[in-house]
Parts: C-alpha cells; structure tokens; sequence
C-alpha cells in the first residue's frame, strides 16, 4: 500500500512527539488495510465488535514493530519516548473510533485496555527479533493465532496462514518504509538476515 512519509515542510528534525504521531497515522492506515486485504481474500471481518478486536491485535503488532524499529537508531532514551507517545496516540484513535461506533466503554477504557493488551504482546513477543527482512517467523505466527482467535471458526486455520504469509510481512514492510521515511532515511531493499531490532 502506498503512505506518506515525508514532512511536508522539512524545517529540520522533527521532535519524538511528531514522529509519534505520524507512525501512529500510519499504524491506523495499515490495520485498516489489513482489515481490506482479509475482505478481499474472503474472510469474514464483521462491523462492529470483531473489527475492533481485529483492528486491537494489528494495532498492537504494529506499535511493537515501531519500538523494535525506534530500537535500532540506537539511542534508548529517544526510543522509550518514541514507542510511548506511539502507543499513547494509536491507543487514543483506536479508543475514539471504538467509542464512537460501539459505544459500550468509554474512551479512556478502551485506551487503557488498549495499553494492556500492547503490554502483554510485548511481554509475550520479547524472545521475537525483528530484521530489516521482517519480524521473526515467531512473531508473524503469534499475530497469527491472535487473529484466529478474533476470526469464526471455520476460517481460523486459515486465517493463520494468510496473517503469517501476506498481512504481516506486507504491515512490517509498509511501517518500515514509513518510518525510515520520517525519519529522513532511505528505505533501502531489505537485506535478508541482517539483524537490526532485538526483543529486548
């Protein structure tokens, strides 16, 4: 899918909130292509309910996908800040879309679950690596099972398989490339095995 990643005024470094902000745009951007690309491949993702907890787990894969990303500037501190007003901000939107369609929490406990929920994937993902390749295959089948769990039973053997092989990688990829963009570095082809994020 095609994001924008370029400031529209380049006026120097942008501050950790700014980039926050625009990664969490493109996480946004991202789960709802996911939820698009499962629709097109004719899985069921339901208004209402199981496309809040679908949109939840992809959200969640990709606020780990920026830290790991974040982790690789090498500047832990700019990291730590980085990832928590990214979580903060996609919690924020995830919370006011899901209060506004569903109505049956109220903002600040669908962001505060939302936190919850990136805290336990965290915790959960920690022994995953992440290259400029992409996520360890672990991590790509961990979204996976979260997924089945959100999706009918009769598609969720399936659906494992279609995270694991297309939604996944093609979200790792999508944020990577945005990332490096706000970050004012060229996403290069990715170079297969090349470590650039732990679990740490």
């Amino acid at each position: 899918m095609r994001i924008k990643s370029r400031w529209f005024k380049a006026e120097g470094p942008k501050s950790v909130d700014e980039v926050a902000g625009a990664a969490a745009f493109i996480a946004w951007r991202v789960a709802q292509n996911a939820v698009k690309t499962m629709r097109a491949a004719r899985f069921e993702v339901a208004p209402g309910v199981q496309y809040f907890r679908f949109v939840e787990e992809f959200l969640a894969f990709l606020v780990l996908g920026g830290d790991r990303i974040a982790h690789a500037r090498g500047d832990e501190a700019w990291r730590v800040a980085f990832t928590t007003a990214m979580a903060r901000r996609v919690g924020e939107n995830f919370a006011d879309n899901e209060a506004d369609l569903l109505g049956t929490a109220t903002r600040d406990e669908i962001r505060r679950r939302f936190i919850d929920t990136v805290n336990a994937r965290a915790a959960d993902c920690a022994v995953y690596g992440w290259t400029d390749a992409g996520p360890d295959y672990g991590l790509l089948r961990y979204l996976g099972h979260r997924i089945a769990e959100v999706m009918d039973a009769g598609e969720q053997s399936h659906a494992i398989a279609q995270v694991i092989e297309c939604e996944a990688p093609e979200a790792a990829d999508t944020l990577r490339r945005g990332m490096l963009g706000l970050l004012g570095e060229t996403p290069g082809r990715p170079a297969r095995g090349e470590r650039v994020a732990s679990g740490e």
